[in-house]
């Protein structure tokens, strides 16, 4: 996106903690996400949601054991 701002430091670690939070952010919103859909009895929405849901959680898993080791390591 050529208007968003860069990250305020060129830095490995920033961008790793801003992913991960991102990736925990995602799995906390599809819980709402997937609530509107099964409300609508949209179930393949749902299971799309719940798909991203799990990615995220993932991501923010494995996002948390790098965090750790490079503190760690630090």
């Amino acid at each position: 996106m050529a208007n968003e701002p860069q990250s305020p430091l060129k830095d490995k670690n920033y961008n790793l903690i801003s992913v991960l939070q991102a990736s925990l952010h995602y799995v906390w919103q599809m819980e709402t996400y997937i609530a509107d859909a099964e409300q609508q009895g949209d179930q393949e929405l749902a299971t799309w949601f719940r798909k991203i849901q799990e990615n995220n959680r993932k991501a923010g898993e494995q996002g948390k054991e790098l965090l750790a080791k490079r503190l760690s390591e630090g």
